[in-house]
């Protein structure tokens, strides 16, 4: 399964590790992804998604998966 979150599209950051003597070395950051099981009134239904904790964060703001999908609607294109 991807390290991927499932709203936002959120994956790793590649980049490099550069240490005291300048030697660089690759890395990478992984998102900080949560399990979270998602209900959605519009449809009555509780969806289990993989996503980032900024996703979880707006969706508590916002309110529902529905009212993210419409205002985000320009990531799913």
């Amino acid at each position: 399964m991807a390290r991927r979150c499932d709203l936002t599209g959120k994956r790793r950051l590649v980049g490099n590790r550069v240490s005291h003597s300048n030697v660089k070395t690759k890395r990478a950051q992984q998102p900080n992804l949560q399990m979270k099981r998602v209900y959605d009134p519009e449809i009555g239904k509780t969806i289990k998604l993989k996503l980032s904790t900024s996703a979880i964060r707006t969706l508590d703001k916002i309110g529902s998966l529905s009212k993210f999908l419409r205002k985000y609607s320009h990531l799913y294109k």
